[in-house]
């Protein structure tokens, strides 16, 4: 007999450096773990499923991502459901906010657009709370011309450079529409450094560590390793290039997330 079923779109955000990634594994603490444990104790049972619109990496926090709960009973008390949600999460999980839709929203092939944020500051070891959010380069870096650099990144472009472990199989022309390094005015703390940077990408896909690569490459520019035609290169249609140096984990803020 067919069962009816429910379909809501719950924002979350969460500090990432205590889990490795959104995805479950054996014997590792996963966000996606956390989640279904504590709708197991709230639903007392009852069944569920839950499906993200895309994975974060080991490290990665969210300022804002989203996820797909299917129920076969409806939610009568959205903003009640919220709170008892909220109340079982551990403290480095919020949910935001909650949405009913309807069975033809799929929520991975449900267009979509990402903000990305990589914070980060360099020349000088920083307090050691700056860890779980952003990374230190201990190198002086030119941060004029890796804002130059990153504003190649914008537009239609072979990102297959900027993908871990590309096969010459996969979809690597992406557009990304804005790319930008700028002076971090967005998060603060007493403990932070005078001085720190973020990287800003909009898009509506990446690849695999696409985003982290960028900001490698970005580095790397700022090190004098890299000129400016160097990345220009890697983004033509025959480059072969392939960028090695993935920037830490711990910098990456998925910050912002819109379905249309």
């Amino acid at each position: 007999m067919f069962e009816k079923r429910f379909y809501y779109v719950i924002t979350i955000q969460y500090l990432g450096y205590r889990f490795h990634g959104w995805q479950k594994q054996p014997n590792l603490k996963t966000i996606h773990l956390m989640i279904d444990r504590t709708f197991k104790f709230i639903l007392e049972g009852k069944p569920f499923k839950t499906l993200a619109s895309g994975r974060t990496d080991a490290m990665v926090s969210a300022n804002a991502s989203a996820f797909e709960l299917f129920l076969y009973e409806p939610i009568d008390d959205d903003k009640a459901f919220l709170d008892l949600f909220n109340h079982n999460l551990p403290q480095d999980i919020r949910a935001l906010a909650i949405k009913e839709v309807d069975a033809a929203f799929n929520i991975i092939q449900h267009s979509k657009t990402k903000e990305y944020l990589y914070l980060f500051t360099h020349g000088k070891k920083c307090h050691p709370f700056c860890a779980p959010l952003m990374t230190t380069i201990l190198d002086e870096l030119n941060i004029d011309i890796m804002k130059d650099g990153a504003q190649l990144f914008e537009g239609e472009h072979n990102f297959k450079t900027y993908c871990y472990k590309a096969t010459d199989e996969g979809l690597y022309t992406r557009e990304i529409m804005t790319c930008e390094l700028i002076e971090n005015t967005q998060f603060t703390a007493n403990f932070f450094p005078e001085k720190s940077y973020i990287l800003r990408v909009e898009g509506k896909g990446f690849g695999r560590n696409q985003i982290r690569l960028m900001m490698g490459a970005l580095i790397k520019l700022g090190r004098g390793d890299l000129t400016l035609s160097d990345i220009s290169n890697s983004l033509l249609p025959e480059s072969t290039e392939v960028m090695d140096y993935i920037a830490p984990a711990s910098g990456l803020i998925l910050n912002r997330i819109e379905f249309e």
